[in-house]
């Protein structure tokens, strides 16, 4: 519909110049001497002829009165051709002028087509300079029409396209469903919230699992520790030998089982720390980017940051800050108070909510995985956004701080300098 009006507002425009055009020609063909003026002017010059000197211009024309001589005995205006050379040279009209019959004189009869078609050549410029300006206008505001519903739009795509690449699937999609891609980013918002379930049944099942492993596992334990245990006590009893190698060989195969269940139990512990993190200098700047992208519901500050160079993965601060200002919007719903400072061999990204902080108690547990405050009610999580941020980090030798500021909880992200 905008693309539309536009373009009917380039082709009335365009109209209006083709209109202009034609309408300023037609009128120029018009400027042709008014035969009867002329011939009223000839003939009251004729008139008045013995007395020029008392004659009076009754016709609006400007005009010269000659003798035979080439003698000026009349002029209306200054400026006006006198002398017959000139007047052809101008193109104005030369008649005779009789007296009783005889020519006396000549009259000529200026031609002001070049005036006034000087004057209209300048009404055309001034026209067609406004209906430049009036397109260049249009053609810029399209350009920023196009920025904003189509260049930006895809760009947050781009930017959502590489959160759920990275495993973040707790920012949604905020698009104007106004917008031409209104429902085609819509549906990328339903395909990220489709994962996120999915994300959050596998983390369930994930925990399920290791329930089942831990209580597989002290099931396990229990008859094969007691299994040992008379497997010993045998062994220092008997004095058979042959019966000592076998209590022998029972507590040594009760230990290779006492291995492998404790490998089971350990195996799921170790699934997170698959994640890639690749470090690489980057500017500070591009903090605030990130910050920016973080904050999708707009409830921060996002402050100047100080210039330097950092070692990190973008991506995965991304992530960290993903993490940080959904898990605020989730369980404070407040505004976020964003500051960033130097210390000592890092830059420290600190950002705190308003909703009171969580319990002291919790504040340990916080980075452990599939842990979750008591605050949580029915919100929907995993409890493995925080621990996942604290192993980045740690990945790119920064650090992740959780405590409990003045207004609420308040999480620093410390990103170690380039060296």
């Amino acid at each position: 519909m905008k693309n539309g009006r536009i373009i009917i507002a380039f082709l009335l425009i365009f109209v209006a110049e083709i209109i202009s055009l034609v309408f300023f020609g037609t009128k120029y063909k018009d400027r042709e001497q008014d035969a009867v003026l002329v011939n009223e002017a000839v003939f009251s010059v004729q008139e008045d002829f013995e007395r020029i000197g008392q004659h009076q211009n009754i016709t609006g024309l400007d005009y010269v009165v000659i003798d035979l001589d080439g003698s000026v005995l009349y002029k209306t205006g200054e400026g006006l051709s006198e002398s017959v050379n000139e007047a052809v040279i101008h193109r104005d009209t030369v008649l005779d002028i009789k007296n009783g019959g005889i020519v006396a004189g000549k009259i000529i009869i200026y031609n002001d087509s070049a005036d006034v078609f000087l004057k209209w050549h300048d009404e055309i410029i001034v026209i067609l300079f406004v209906s430049m300006i009036l397109q260049c206008i249009i053609f810029i505001g399209y350009i920023i029409y196009l920025r904003h519903s189509v260049i930006k739009p895809f760009g947050k795509l781009k930017d959502f396209a590489q959160r759920v690449a990275g495993g973040n699937l707790d920012i949604p999609l905020y698009m104007d469903k106004q917008n031409i891609f209104g429902a085609f980013t819509e549906s990328f918002d339903i395909m990220r919230s489709e994962l996120k379930k999915a994300r959050i049944a596998e983390a369930e099942a994930n925990a399920s699992k290791k329930e089942l492993v831990a209580k597989l596992s002290h099931d396990i334990k229990t008859p094969v520790a007691s299994i040992k245990a008379v497997a010993e006590v045998g062994a220092e009893l008997t004095g058979d030998e042959k019966l000592k190698r076998n209590y022998t060989q029972i507590i040594s195969k009760t230990d290779q089982i006492n291995t492998l269940v404790t490998n089971l139990f350990t195996a799921t512990v170790e699934e997170l720390t698959q994640l890639s993190v690749v470090p690489r200098d980057m500017e500070s700047g591009e903090l605030k980017e990130l910050l920016q992208n973080a904050d999708y519901l707009h409830r921060a500050k996002i402050p100047e940051i100080p210039e330097c160079i950092l070692r990190g993965d973008s991506l995965r601060l991304q992530q960290v800050f993903d993490n940080i200002f959904a898990n605020s919007y989730k369980y404070a719903g407040t505004s976020v108070d964003v500051t960033v400072y130097k210390t000592g061999k890092n830059l420290a990204v600190c950002m705190e909510d308003y909703g009171g902080g969580v319990p002291g108690e919790e504040l340990p547990l916080l980075k452990e995985k599939f842990k979750r405050g008591e605050n949580v009610q029915n919100i929907e999580g995993a409890g493995l956004g925080l621990y996942i941020s604290d192993y980045f980090m740690q990945q790119m030798k920064g650090e992740l701080t959780l405590e409990n500021g003045e207004h609420g909880f308040k999480v620093t992200v410390s990103v170690p300098f380039s060296i």
